[in-house]
């Protein structure tokens, strides 16, 4: 039977109600954080906005129905998704960043610690944060590797019943919290033995986290990536998701939603993009008799840059159906996803950028702001060279590849 895209009634109003949340509170978030000179007054700042996403259900919502949520797939989130990053990349990557930070309890906890940890997030009330600590200073593509060469390197050991937590992370969206004492719930990546990895919950306020640096980004200028540091963490032993020894597992289950949806982030700064580059084709003459986009050389640089976008959006949905059917193609469509989708965004805002001209190289044009934000996907939830591409190699390589896999998914 052939996949069908066709949006549901439902599926048409949820589109609807991201996009009208999308212009009316994260619209705020530019305005309120462009002119403030440090990372942490900017991730500061956007507490006010954030706090009104959740308090009009959006974090319920786009939380899966088996955990008590709202959200009914992967398509679902895509579809808001999409909405929501075409007009900021902050406080929706700060959204999303607390699907990615449950994830691991929502896949591998136990009924009793998905209820000890996952209540606070399903109140329309507050701003509650959570983090999967997994990225490490001196990277993490290798994060399963043995001594010398581990990436991670951060250690759990037990003392009596408890487990003691020591390392650093970077590179972890929300992992300092808005006081600096950690988010709600940190998922942490740890070496609980010399060839064993486990994910063990951490609830906030964290005694022993320190936040080092909020780092300046290039792009997600109100966005918190901040450098963490453990010392003498304790939690309890049952605190372990999945079991010890089973943090491979866990952060391959982790992962592979993420990487469709960060396809269809670069689609969503596309659609900014070809958005605004249209617009500027059709108004502006720029010294002509006419709008530039008379021109064939524009209208066929924008008629390009749609085609890409399609191309995106298909095949990122196609991964996204393929995660909710679980098909046997599904993690191998959403590495595509991630790779062509990312680094296409890159390509085709450059592109849109040469027909605005010199203009875009202003803020005074959302074009600059927009590549900025960009740039990041092909680097960032494993990057596309380190991590993406090396797994697609590994599927390719398996004597049990099948080809068509893809095709029925």
């Amino acid at each position: 039977m052939p996949v069908d895209f066709t949006l549901t009634p439902a599926q048409h109003e949820l589109r609807l109600a991201a996009r009208e949340l999308a212009r009316t509170v994260l619209a705020e978030v530019g305005p309120a954080t462009r002119h403030l000179a440090t990372p942490e007054e900017r991730w500061r700042a956007t507490r006010p906005i954030y706090e009104k996403v959740v308090t009009e259900g959006w974090l319920r919502r786009i939380l899966p129905e088996p955990a008590g949520g709202e959200g009914r797939g992967m398509v679902d989130l895509a579809l808001v998704a999409e909405e929501l990053v075409a007009v900021d990349s902050n406080v929706s990557l700060t959204l999303f960043a607390v699907t990615l930070g449950l994830t691991p309890l929502l896949v591998a906890g136990t009924p009793e610690q998905v209820g000890a940890h996952l209540p606070r997030f399903l109140e329309p009330a507050g701003a509650p944060l959570a983090a999967f600590a997994f990225s490490e200073p001196g990277g993490s593509a290798n994060f399963d590797a043995p001594a010398p060469a581990e990436g991670v390197r951060t250690t759990a050991v037990l003392d009596g019943d408890e487990w003691v937590i020591n390392g650093a992370k970077r590179w972890v969206s929300s992992a300092g919290g808005w006081d600096g004492r950690g988010p709600d719930l940190l998922t942490v990546v740890c070496r609980t033995g010399a060839d064993e990895l486990s994910v063990i919950a951490v609830p906030g306020p964290v005694d022993g986290l320190t936040v080092e640096a909020n780092l300046d980004l290039l792009g997600h200028r109100a966005h918190q990536i901040p450098v963490v540091t453990f010392r003498d963490v304790r939690v309890p032993r049952e605190n372990v998701l999945g079991g010890e020894g089973a943090g491979r597992e866990v952060v391959a289950m982790s992962f592979t939603p993420t990487a469709a949806l960060v396809g269809v982030f670069g689609l969503a700064k596309m659609r900014a993009a070809f958005e605004f580059a249209l617009e500027f084709a059709r108004t502006q003459a720029r010294g002509g008799t006419g709008p530039i986009l008379d021109h064939q050389a524009v209208g066929y640089a924008l008629a390009d840059a749609k085609g890409a976008m399609e191309a995106v959006r298909s095949l990122s949905w196609r991964a996204c159906h393929a995660l909710d059917a679980g098909s046997p193609g599904a993690a191998e469509l959403a590495l595509h996803a991630k790779i062509v989708g990312s680094e296409t965004a890159v390509r085709v805002i450059t592109d849109l950028m040469r027909v605005v001209g010199i203009e875009s190289y202003s803020h005074e044009a959302p074009l600059a702001e927009i590549l900025q934000d960009a740039l990041v996907y092909p680097l960032f939830d494993g990057g596309n060279m380190g991590v993406r591409r090396r797994q697609l190699h590994a599927l390719l390589a398996d004597p049990g590849y099948d080809p068509s896999a893809t095709f029925l998914a």
